[in-house]
């Protein structure tokens, strides 16, 4: 689905209206054969003037430093405390459970449906390979950083040269979500999820201790705010608040304790907070006993998430409510959902999705009259055609881009059907009725992705249509039903190699932002966007902190953002960058997506080059940072 209008090329001499030859075309190429224009350079003389002078050391050294957001002298509400809300939950009764660990004697209050015995036989029954703790068992008061910490590094010689800033209530932070970065895997009372269990990627899951941030968050939070970051995004563990994940059963008080308690310390330190419901980390009671079914490769996404569970509706949405009404009047951004369709078996798992959240979203708006914005974000590396001139190229693409995208935001933000990519690939879709699109609709107060990198796309050998007629799991085109690649049709690759399948690819960023934007005409926000750094997890630490290419990746693609927002009139709403820390990547801790490294044996934290860039970059660029 096109959204920019197409422009007239001269190449080679020759005149390419691509119109005339129905194309509709995401990006073109245009042949150069001259010296690259350099229209700052018009008033530099032909002849340079060679001459003696004194000799002095003239290079000067300066001392920049990382400048902390100050403490809010008042604390904005964005709907109603839980003392109010409670109400609207009577049935909710909390309790608490405590540690487990394999070694432990077995509990004794085996009457008790939701004692202690019942708790400890959930992790039993997922009996976690190579299970241990880490070094904290309690919370770690936060210390003041030092300055020599938050000493700016050495700048690049070529950096942005834009003259844009950004919009006053453009929102910029960083993110991070509960199983990659907590640990304390069975601590406190929480039961197991999906990745306790499971790494998506083949490896054993090993994410019991990740960062220990459930210990370290202050710490954590400390550091964020000592570098400037207004936004702190993260996800709540939904089986840290309800070990049994179904309606009806006790909600371990520790749990709420904790994010309570995380929320308020960010918003003392200067921050914002925004919370992701569910970021991949299913309850296992969805897979109805059968934990073999967390390994079946899914119809849909990449992996079985359990949401066409039938009782998965129901529960999200009482697991939801809980989080809203303990926490809504200090969250002003809401996220129901991380990247939906990667974790989505068949078509029963997206009516799942699409149904919870616009009960949520209802319950949120309706209910209790929340004031801030609710939506879900969602994956895709943009698929662009690989050749703009072939029309079979384009339909690929634009079939890749509405099922990722379309199949979530046609209902709820348009109010309209899903697309036929979906219906054509999904053969279970649930159809959604009339009064289930005027439900829905205008249920997502943005749209949100997590633009990583783009994907160069066109059609399958067979067909578009012969491929998702036949959903052939086994085929490597399926479930998209297109032939992705890395590279443009004159063999390069499409822009700088990261350590995983992430290129550098900001042309491409602004192209997308405008697909959003006129596409589902809702503020966007990228809710996710980094770079892991090829072979930085071999390199010496020192080394490690100095990721120059991580600092291109940011401003280039923020660079581009504003481009989109000046240029283009595209309103964005905001970014995040993924991660705040090295994290536990599903399975590998070696590919490094974060702004600081995290050492495995003590969990020192260290700040890496990019992002006092970063955060640099932004300073220099927005006025809400001018009296910080």
């Amino acid at each position: 689905m096109a959204v920019q209008s197409l422009q007239f090329l001269s190449l080679a001499g020759l005149t390419l209206q691509l119109l005339a030859q129905g194309v509709d075309a995401q990006q073109v190429y245009i042949l150069a054969n001259s010296a690259a224009a350099r229209p700052q350079c018009s008033s530099i003389p032909a002849t340079p003037t060679y001459r003696f002078s004194s000799f002095s050391f003239t290079q000067t050294e300066t001392y920049r430093y990382a400048t902390s957001v100050p403490a809010p002298t008042t604390t904005k509400k964005y709907a109603p405390a839980y003392s109010s809300l409670s109400a609207l939950l009577p049935s909710l009764e909390t309790t608490t459970w405590g540690n487990w660990h394999p070694n432990d004697p077995a509990a004794t209050d085996s009457a008790n449906p939701y004692g202690r015995a019942a708790w400890s036989s959930l992790w039993q029954f997922a009996n976690p390979t190579g299970f241990r703790t880490g070094i904290y068992s309690t919370t770690v008061a936060p210390t003041p950083l030092p300055s020599s910490e938050l000493v700016l590094p050495p700048k690049d010689y070529f950096g942005p040269k834009d003259c844009y800033n950004f919009p006053s209530d453009f929102i910029f932070g960083v993110a991070g979500s509960a199983s990659q970065i907590e640990g304390a895997a069975a601590m406190e009372g929480k039961g197991p999820n999906l990745l306790d269990i499971f790494s998506p990627f083949g490896k054993r899951s090993d994410n019991y201790v990740t960062n220990e941030n459930y210990y370290l968050y202050k710490q954590d939070i400390e550091r964020l705010a000592s570098m400037g970051v207004k936004y702190y995004s993260f996800s709540v563990s939904w089986t840290r608040i309800l070990p049994f994940a179904l309606p009806g059963t006790p909600v371990n008080k520790a749990g709420i304790d904790h994010y309570n308690d995380l929320i308020n310390f960010v918003i003392s330190k200067g921050m914002i907070p925004t919370v992701t419901m569910i970021h991949f980390d299913t309850p296992l009671q969805f897979f109805a006993g059968n934990l073999t079914a967390r390994y079946k490769r899914a119809g849909l996404g990449f992996f079985n998430g359990g949401y066409q569970n039938a009782t998965f509706e129901d529960a999200m949405v009482n697991y939801g409510k809980i989080l809203l009404t303990h926490y809504a009047d200090r969250v002003p951004v809401w996220f129901t959902f991380n990247e939906p369709f990667l974790f989505s078996d068949n078509g029963h798992s997206v009516n799942s999705v699409i149904k919870a959240h616009g009960r949520l979203a209802h319950f949120y708006k309706d209910t209790i009259k929340g004031t801030g914005k609710i939506g879900l974000k969602l994956h895709d590396n943009f698929g662009i055609p690989l050749n703009p001139a072939n029309s079979s190229d384009v339909a690929a693409a634009n079939h890749f881009n509405t099922l990722h995208l379309n199949t979530f935001w046609n209902p709820l933000v348009l109010g309209i059907d899903y697309p036929d990519s979906f219906k054509k690939t999904a053969h279970d879709y649930v159809p959604l009725t009339k009064s289930d699109l005027e439900y829905l609709k205008n249920t997502c107060d943005f749209v949100a992705v997590d633009p990583y990198t783009i994907t160069v796309v066109s059609a399958p050998p067979q067909g578009i249509d012969d491929c998702a007629k036949k959903s052939d799991p086994n085929s490597p085109y399926y479930p998209y039903c297109v032939t992705q690649q890395e590279y443009n049709k004159f063999g390069w690759n499409i822009g700088y190699r990261s350590q995983s399948y992430v290129y550098i690819t900001p042309e491409y960023l602004r192209t997308y932002l405008n697909y959003l934007w006129n596409t589902f005409r809702k503020p966007v926000l990228i809710s996710e966007f980094g770079f892991p750094v090829f072979g930085e997890a071999l390199k010496e630490p020192r080394d490690q902190v100095f990721d120059t290419p991580r600092s291109l990746y940011y401003q280039s693609f923020l660079s581009e953002t504003l481009k989109a927002i000046w240029e283009d009139g595209v309103h964005m709403m905001g970014a995040l960058a993924w991660s705040f820390a090295d994290n536990w990547e599903f399975g590998d801790y070696d590919q490094r997506f974060g702004l600081q490294t995290v050492d495995r044996d003590t969990q020192k934290r260290s700040f890496k080059k990019s992002f006092f860039d970063l955060v640099s970059f932004v300073r220099d660029r927005h006025p809400n940072y001018e009296s910080s």
